[in-house]
């Protein structure tokens, strides 16, 4: 008893079809990457990434800092 081969490939070429038509688009994305190391262009997109951190946790500070005089200054006016 034999099995057809072609049955099999044609099974699995249906099962993994739309898995095997992705890889398309991460052999650009690994390209992408390749390109930015090549040119340094990493450290300016970590640079940028940075910056805007920076600037979320300086903002999110000073918004505690103003909330915690608001509620002093309440306590204060309550008492």
């Amino acid at each position: 008893m034999q099995i057809d081969s072609t049955a099999v490939v044609d099974t699995l070429t249906q099962a993994y079809s739309d898995v095997w038509a992705g890889q398309e688009s991460l052999q650009e994305a690994n390209a992408f990457i390749a390109f930015m190391y090549s040119n340094d262009l990493i450290y300016v997109v970590l640079g940028v990434t940075l910056i805007i951190w920076s600037v979320l946790l300086f903002f999110m500070i000073r918004v505690d800092k103003k909330v915690a005089s608001l509620e002093e200054k309440l306590n204060s006016e309550e008492q």
